[in-house]
């Protein structure tokens, strides 16, 4: 797995970024808009660098490159707001040069010079002869299609005239079908190339608009850390961080989107089509909503054109809008998925990125594919539940023995030694199977905790009960008054004279303690300190005597627990960590639950709904034929592929020893919020039939799936909690919480 550009790439990325900040500065571009929306001089220096010809093959005087270098350029283009059709021209030179190349060498060496600018028609002449066409105010010439025909329309110099708009960009409404032209190419080859193109300017579009969004909230969390209002910096309200934390989420899964649809095109993916339509449908939306939330951060200064805010505001939907209503490619992906329309797909050249897992996570995976097709029965995949109700005590042994708990430790623990990307591998193959991992990671999370500060007793007596599967663990952190503040713990630890501690109170949500050997327990041993610094981590045995369990159901068909402590005596080799040093050996185990996501979740539900939406009739024919629900689906989709490319990009940051930029939280957010919204709307599309609870059936899993989402907001820290983290290790954000 990779997700770092190479070299070269960083090293181009770096040479254009240096001419941008100088060339297209806001000031430049504050200039060519009153210009009508082009920069000759930055065309010019473009061009010194060969931005045209990046695509364009060496044979016919270009550089040969892929579709992944045009998105470095296209992101810088982007973040500094380039005054020209860059993204039309860099797609119409490559089709010109692919298709006319021997006939079309002067026009081809004019614009990879920046002395002519040639631009693209986005649709049929023959359906539509008058279109306005980007940059038309600035080309010399159209590349245009009309029918089976790919035309260059020439545009008479001082033919095409401008007009303001909302983005001061170079466009013009022309009659094309009234211009001289002459043909490129003829027959199904030429439409296909034509059709490489559209989808090449559909990825370079994405690209360019995802740079344009991040700077855009860049300059938005900037402010929001220099502007007070009552005594402290604005950024540090909820009210203004969270909305930024939650779109430089959405900003960083499209572009990792956008490298997966370029990804899968290389590699010859059938799902790389629909993917370029959500990539574009994606970052027109989120760069919308983005430039209107950056320049609500200024308040009213942001409606002032002194503030380079306004210029991303309306660029960012200006660009995306010259093709038509963006909304129109998520029915285009609708129609891919499940109506067989085809595309035609650009050579997108060299991938040096990789979102693969290996051939030795592919060799496990199998391996604990064909366990689990071994021993679960259909008894056991019909009690199979997300929660701690699916656990089997048999089951959990059998996957012992093979090394399959915890895959990642060494043999001598009962592992098998995986590396990150393996074990990653072996989850999927949970999440396929339906099975539940919540016993199992709770557990490895409290085994790795007394791993690392546990006593040797607890290493000696715990430790080998839970590697060979005969154990499992509980967590015992909120409270019935505190909630997710855990830190107001009351519950009580007091040190007795022969060491010991007796603990006395009540925790809140203790699931799988019914069923648990161990729970994870946080108490208060100081109540003359600041309330995070008086509390310890204990392991505590539930057969202890005292304690007593009582079953809290839920909505979600879970049951979950609240437990009480009545003098618990536990020996002070139970406990971990230091005395009053619980809130570092609690952030060690959070750290380990915030990493984790719903992609499972949020794969199960679309399977199930399209399903359903094959079952049910409406109109004479299956809903999953109508435009409506085929849509819905699709968004569904993409926020799937967006949870899974973030949860990759953590794990691969992890095991490449980046920066921690609360990657981990954002998987969580994302995954969760939108496995709640798709779930809602879900419900919605399939009903009234996903009301029902029958059993076994894809309405059900529907209805569970829409109970089930609500938790997901809130295990493991709220939504809020992990939009705080996002803003003040992503964006730099004031802390946003009490201190």
């Amino acid at each position: 797995m990779n997700f770092e550009l190479s070299q070269d790439q960083q090293m181009m990325r770096e040479t254009f970024a240096r001419f941008l900040d100088e060339h297209s500065s806001p000031q430049r571009v504050r200039a060519a808009a009153e210009q009508g929306g082009f920069d000759p001089e930055l065309w010019r220096g473009l061009a010194e660098l060969g931005a045209f010809g990046l695509r364009v093959p060496e044979e016919a005087g270009g550089l040969g490159l892929g579709t992944l270098d045009a998105l470095v350029l296209m992101e810088e283009a982007g973040r500094t707001l380039a005054s020209g059709p860059l993204t039309e021209t860099l797609v119409a030179v490559r089709l010109v040069a692919l298709l006319a190349a021997e006939t079309e060498g002067d026009l081809l060496a004019q614009v990879l010079a920046g002395e002519r600018v040639l631009t693209l028609a986005f649709h049929d002449l023959a359906e539509r002869p008058v279109q306005w066409v980007p940059g038309g105010a600035v080309a010399a010439a159209v590349v245009a299609r009309r029918g089976d025909e790919v035309l260059l329309v020439s545009i008479p110099e001082g033919s095409a005239r401008g007009e303001p708009n909302l983005a001061s960009m170079p466009i013009a409404e022309i009659d094309l079908g009234a211009l001289e032209s002459r043909p490129l190419g003829r027959g199904e080859a030429a439409v296909a190339r034509f059709g490489e193109a559209l989808e090449e300017w559909k990825l370079l579009m994405a690209g360019a608009l995802n740079g344009l969004t991040r700077e855009a909230i860049r300059l938005a969390a900037a402010y929001a850390c220099e502007r007070e209002a009552f005594g402290q910096p604005i950024g540090a309200y909820q009210a203004i961080s969270h909305p930024l934390a939650d779109l430089i989420t959405e900003t960083d899964g499209g572009k990792y989107l956008l490298w997966k649809a370029v990804h899968d095109i290389g590699h010859g993916l059938p799902e790389a089509a629909h993917e370029v339509s959500m990539a574009i449908w994606w970052m027109a939306d989120v760069a919308g909503r983005a430039a209107t939330q950056a320049l609500h951060t200024f308040g009213g200064y942001g409606l002032a054109v002194e503030y380079d805010i306004h210029l991303y505001n309306l660029r960012a939907k200006g660009w995306p809008l010259i093709y038509g209503d963006p909304q129109r490619f998520l029915d285009e992906a609708g129609r891919r998925l499940f109506a067989g329309e085809a595309a035609s797909l650009p050579d997108v050249g060299e991938i040096t990125i990789d979102f693969s897992l290996g051939p030795e996570a592919e060799a496990m995976a199998k391996e604990l594919d064909d366990l689990f097709n071994a021993i679960l029965t259909p008894e056991l995949r019909a009690k199979a539940h997300y929660s701690f109700d699916g656990f089997d005590a048999g089951v959990h042994k059998k996957l012992a023995e093979a090394g399959f708990l915890f895959p990642d430790w060494p043999p001598e623990m009962g592992g098998r030694g995986a590396e990150p990307y393996v074990v990653n591998a072996l989850r999927k193959v949970w999440e396929k199977h339906g099975w539940t991992s919540h016993p199992v990671g709770t557990t490895k999370m409290v085994a790795t905790i007394i791993a690392k500060c546990g006593s040797e007793e607890l290493k000696r007596e715990v430790l080998p009960k839970i590697i060979r599967g005969e154990a499992i663990c509980s967590l015992g952190y909120s409270e019935p008054s505190c909630g997710s503040d855990v830190f107001a713990a009351k519950t009580r630890a007091v040190r007795q004279p022969d060491g010991s501690w007796l603990i006395n109170g009540s925790k809140m949500w203790t699931s799988g303690a019914n069923i648990a050997q161990y729970v994870l327990l946080l108490a208060r041993t100081n109540p003359d300190v600041p309330k995070h610094k008086g509390l310890t981590m204990f392991l505590v045995p539930l057969d202890s005597p005292g304690i007593t369990i009582h079953p809290v159901h839920t909505f979600q068909e879970e049951r979950t627990n609240i437990t009480y402590y009545d003098n618990v005596r536990v020996p002070d080799s139970y406990r971990l960590g230091e005395v009053d040093g619980g809130v570092k050996t609690m952030a060690m185990a959070l750290e380990l639950e915030h990493s984790g996501g719903f992609n499972k979740e949020q794969i199960a539900l679309y399977e199930h709904a399209v399903a359903a939406c094959r079952e049910i009739v409406v109109e004479g024919r299956p809903l999953l034929e109508h435009p409506h629900a085929q849509r819905r689906l699709a968004r569904t989709l993409c926020h799937f592929y967006i949870s899974e490319v973030l949860a990759n990009r953590a794990l691969w940051a992890s095991v490449q020893g980046q920066p921690n930029r609360a990657y981990g939280p954002m998987v969580k957010l994302f995954s969760s919020e939108k496995f709640q919204s798709d779930a809602r709307d879900l419900l919605d599309l399939t009903a009234p039939w996903s009301l029902s609870y029958r059993k076994g059936t894809d309405f059900a899993a529907i209805n569970l799936a829409y109970r089930h989402a609500h938790g997901t907001t809130i295990y493991g820290g709220t939504s809020e909690i992990h939009r705080s983290q996002i803003a003040e290790r992503n964006l730099g954000l004031p802390r946003s919480r009490a201190k």
